[in-house]
């Protein structure tokens, strides 16, 4: 049985998700591979790989952590600044160890992922969903608004127009805030 996920933001896309094993707390920076929660790094890991429905796939060792570390940062590079070509050929670089095998099923076509090393799996799967969040809606793709927060969110809402992480947590902040200063004001 894995820990508790100790994340603020979980349930986003896996390539977000693996961003937001990066967070902050009161100003501090927290990361879920690296002793948050009191959780060693593969400990984390697991933590990481149960919460995106991958734990019965990939193995929590320590050469899948490397690998997933190495897609975390080509992810981040690539959301923070998609003009970037450097962070482009990261990603490429991550996808080059996974491919998609077209099968067929007893439902119809389908499609299988397949690996040379199964350790690049989990690292293979988030950039290839970068690549779907990127063909389906770019733009969606955003960053908190608070300026205290790094997490990162799939805007799936109608209307577009998400801000926050959490509305329980930054978006009740900013409120509380903008409350607070219309209230001194007076």
């Amino acid at each position: 049985m894995t820990a508790a996920d100790p994340r603020p933001l979980t349930g986003e896309p896996v390539a977000l998700d693996l961003l937001n094993t990066r967070w902050a707390v009161d100003g501090e920076p927290l990361d879920l591979f690296a002793g948050a929660a009191g959780l060693t790094r593969v400990q984390g890991l697991a933590v990481w790989l149960e919460s995106t429905g991958l734990a019965g796939r990939f193995r929590a060792d320590a050469a899948t952590l490397v690998h997933l570390l190495t897609a975390r940062e080509a992810l981040a590079r690539a959301v923070a600044d998609p003009a970037d070509e450097s962070a482009r050929t990261l990603i490429d670089a991550v996808l080059e160890h996974g491919r998609i095998r077209a099968t067929l099923t007893a439902e119809g076509p389908g499609e299988r992922a397949e690996f040379a090393d199964p350790a690049w799996g989990p690292a293979w799967t988030a950039a290839r969903d970068y690549l779907g969040l990127l063909g389906a809606a770019p733009g969606r793709i955003r960053k908190c608004a608070s300026e205290s927060c790094v997490l990162r969110f799939y805007d799936v809402s109608r209307n577009g127009t998400r801000r926050w992480c959490s509305m329980a947590a930054c978006g009740n902040r900013a409120k509380a805030s903008r409350h607070y200063a219309r209230t001194r004001e007076r």
